[in-house]
């Protein structure tokens, strides 16, 4: 039976269980041996939906916009011209497509979770002591506060990374960039810079290979925590209030939304931006 509720725990109960908001999503349903999580579920809803409201936003283009379109263009006239001012035009041309579909894409999955319902309504039991309703299996969970979803998308653009420093550099290139010296020296300082920076390459390399795990996991750690705290706040005090200590939080969840994503964002463009540009442009000389 699908109920609404809110999970409760008391200290207690709480030391000897595990945490109120589940560190791993849950399977709802089956199709063969692949299982649909709760946090699938949410991403799908979401994606689902931005690619409807796209396809509404450009469907009659009209020179002057108005309404949803003009939103629309807002929003990814916006990221377009901020990613120009960072990375530069030639490159924002060839990655923009990625950078602002997973800046839109994270944003609303963070929003999403923060929707009433979600994480609230779902499968469980009656507690004995208080005589409560307990949430097991919630239907929905916030998309992003799956460490899966958060390592999928980081592996996504570790692999488009690779692409593009490949394209911009060749192996070669690459490879020097890595580890060839810098600077212009002769003899025997020479040599010991070229020892200095093929070490220091090694080190690029595992810096590069963690880039993936630390993306991954400030996303998934910080929306965590959001839902946590949400959810501690809503168990601190009498069911009859439970609604009213997490508002002021889920104003700062609002707004940790939108900075996780940007984070995301700006993090994966810079990587790009150190990799696939050779020199500075006539667009980044100083003004």
């Amino acid at each position: 039976m699908l109920v609404y509720g809110i999970a409760l725990a008391t200290p207690a109960v709480a030391a000897e269980t595990e945490p109120a908001v589940s560190l791993k999503p849950i399977p709802i349903f089956e199709i063969g041996k692949f299982a649909i999580t709760n946090s699938m579920l949410v991403t799908w809803i979401v994606a689902a939906g931005i690619i409807v409201f796209a396809q509404i936003a450009t469907q009659n283009i009209k020179p002057i916009p108005s309404g949803i379109q003009n939103f629309w263009e807002w929003l990814v006239g916006g990221l377009y011209n901020f990613l120009e001012g960072i990375i530069g035009r030639e490159l924002v041309r060839k990655t923009f497509w990625f950078f602002a579909t997973i800046f839109i894409f994270i944003l609303f999955v963070n929003w999403f979770g923060l929707i009433p319902g979600v994480g609230t309504i779902g499968w469980g039991h009656h507690d004995p002591n208080t005589g409560l309703f307990h949430v097991d299996q919630p239907l929905l969970r916030g998309g992003n506060a799956d460490l899966n979803m958060t390592t999928a998308m980081a592996a996504i653009f570790f692999v488009l990374w690779l692409v593009w420093a490949l394209q911009a550099q060749g192996v070669g290139g690459f490879l020097k960039h890595l580890f060839a010296p810098k600077g212009e020296t002769t003899g025997v300082l020479k040599v010991l810079m070229a020892v200095i920076f093929f070490m220091v390459g090694w080190l690029e390399v595992i810096s590069i290979l963690f880039r993936p795990i630390s993306l991954s996991f400030r996303l998934y750690g910080n929306i965590y925590a959001g839902e946590s705290i949400l959810e501690a706040m809503a168990t601190m005090v009498p069911l009859w209030l439970a609604w009213l200590p997490p508002i002021p939080f889920y104003f700062m969840e609002i707004l940790v939304g939108v900075v996780q994503a940007l984070v995301f964002m700006l993090l994966t463009a810079v990587f790009t931006m150190l990799i696939a540009q050779h020199d500075h442009g006539p667009e980044h000389a100083p003004v």
